[in-house]
């Protein structure tokens, strides 16, 4: 039987999938109408770059690890295993925030709060649902993907067609005086400012997905340049109807969007519901798409010496990491059940604190990918390019650094506090959990190194990759087949025959 082959709509699809993200429009939309001068300026200064960026590494190198093999390609296996890590953890934490999210939009449809008990059920059941999807081939679940981008699009026009609506009839909710427009340099602004870079986040995802693709040297592009106009436009278009319905300073983090319709349509009308039943099949989306992508990333990562051994175990059935998935669905598992505790003892907001957290070690975890990017073209520059970013070396620096910038600083404005106001020295826990997950990564870093005797680390100027034996030093070994004898070491298989 032919096996499915991704087609260029599957990929353009899967990229509104994965990249853009309902749950997120509310905590933007908190910004106020600075909010769309920083949606056009990070349009131009990040989504652009970013993309091209993606493109011309997703063509040039066809690894299903995605940025994890860039990273890895240019700086070695140290800096490979910290994205791998800084990747990975970010999905169990969302996994989890996006849990709590699930059946406290469920008490918004119903009108019934949920007691506790039942209320993790409806978590873990979220969570296991989601990891038993990601054990199926991509291609075979693409009308999921397709569905949640279909469900995202309509629930993204119907915000915005409401909001227009809201005002014609009853006016804004915020003030709409062209000075409101300027951007906002208050700790405020500046923190929702990373859930921003965030809603950008996700194009090298559909880069994991070339051993399901027909061309992905002609689909990735392409599928990169519409994805990230269709997904600009509807993010402005569903934050100016959550902006036209409720003020900035009571929009919710969490429930924005159902708050939004429950003003303009009714809390408890027909429409009311629909979206949210809507809104909840979308978050399933989100996860599987997600889980896909990372889910490579830590198998790949895994088979190299660079996460732990068991992110390496896959089906012999379809061979998709279901080691890697059914780690998730137990860290997030944890995550959810320590909520609760947490709770006593004085902690709430668990949505906030999950959500923000995943969102720096995701930006994190872009990082190095710029700076790889410039050192593969310059020392690599006999790979074949299907796609090349435009312009001279003077381009490619800003199109390299601007990005490095913004994720910098969003990420202090996420977790440091700016100022001693209660708002922003609750960042503390977020803080205090980002330098944990550090710390644990690079214990990890280092377990997972036991037992390699050749560590890559990265490519010289010359473009040869750059191996060190234990025993002897640097030693010439081609990349291809440091990454065979790797891939046979940690599964247990009896080393290949590399002549």
């Amino acid at each position: 039987m032919a096996t499915k082959k991704f087609r260029l709509i599957d990929a353009i699809l899967s990229v509104i999938t994965v990249v853009f993200v309902a749950e997120a429009a509310a905590p933007a939309a908190a910004i106020g109408n600075s909010q769309f001068f920083w949606w056009i300026f990070l349009i131009i200064a990040f989504l652009l770059p970013y993309g091209l960026v993606v493109s011309e590494l997703g063509t040039t190198y066809d690894d299903e690890g995605g940025l994890y093999d860039w990273v890895r390609r240019a700086f070695g296996d140290r800096w490979g295993s910290r994205v791998s890590w800084y990747y990975w953890i970010n999905f169990p934490l969302w996994m989890a925030s996006l849990a709590i999210l699930f059946p406290e939009t469920i008490a918004l449809i119903t009108g019934f709060e949920l007691d506790l008990l039942p209320a993790l059920a409806i978590e873990l059941a979220f969570i296991w649902i989601v990891v038993f999807l990601s054990f199926s081939k991509v291609s075979d679940s693409a009308w999921i993907l397709n569905l949640s981008a279909v469900l995202k699009v309509g629930i993204a026009l119907l915000v915005g067609g409401l909001g227009i609506w809201y005002a014609l009839t009853f006016g804004f909710a915020n003030d709409m005086a062209p000075e409101t427009f300027l951007p906002s340099f208050d700790a405020n602004g500046l923190t929702y400012l990373s859930i921003i870079l965030f809603n950008f986040m996700g194009f090298e995802v559909i880069t994991t997905y070339v051993g399901s693709m027909e061309n992905p040297s002609r689909q990735i592009p392409r599928a990169i340049i519409a994805g990230g106009i269709a997904i600009a436009a509807l993010y402005l278009f569903s934050s100016f109807g959550i902006g036209a319905a409720i003020p900035a300073e009571d929009i919710s983090l969490d429930s924005g969007i159902m708050d939004a319709v429950g003003i303009m349509a009714g809390v408890g009308s027909a429409l009311f519901v629909v979206v949210g039943i809507v809104f909840l099949v979308t978050l399933f989306g989100n996860m599987v798409s997600w889980s896909f992508g990372v889910n490579f990333v830590a198998e790949h990562a895994a088979k190299k010496g660079n996460m732990p051994r068991p992110f390496a175990r896959e089906s012999e059935k379809n061979q998709m990491p279901t080691g890697a998935a059914v780690i998730n669905g137990v860290v997030a598992s944890a995550l959810v059940l320590l909520a609760p505790v947490m709770e006593l003892a004085g902690f709430d907001g668990f949505f906030w604190i999950f959500f923000s957290m995943n969102i720096v070690f995701l930006l994190i975890s872009y990082i190095p990918m710029f700076p790889a990017f410039l050192k593969l073209r310059r020392v690599d520059a006999a790979a074949p390019r299907v796609f090349k970013v435009p312009g001279g070396r003077g381009v490619l620096l800003v199109a390299t650094w601007l990005p490095v910038v913004l994720l910098v600083l969003s990420i202090i404005a996420t977790i440091v506090p700016l100022n001693g106001s209660e708002e922003e020295m609750s960042k503390i826990p977020m803080l205090i959990g980002v330098i944990a997950f550090v710390l644990i990564g690079e214990v990890v870093r280092v377990v997972s190194a036991r037992g390699r005797t050749v560590e890559y680390r990265g490519m010289d100027a010359s473009g040869d990759p750059l191996a060190f034996d234990v025993a002897q030093g640097y030693v010439e070994m081609p990349e291809s087949e440091k990454i065979a004898v790797e891939e046979d070491r940690v599964i247990g298989r009896e080393p290949r025959d590399l002549m």
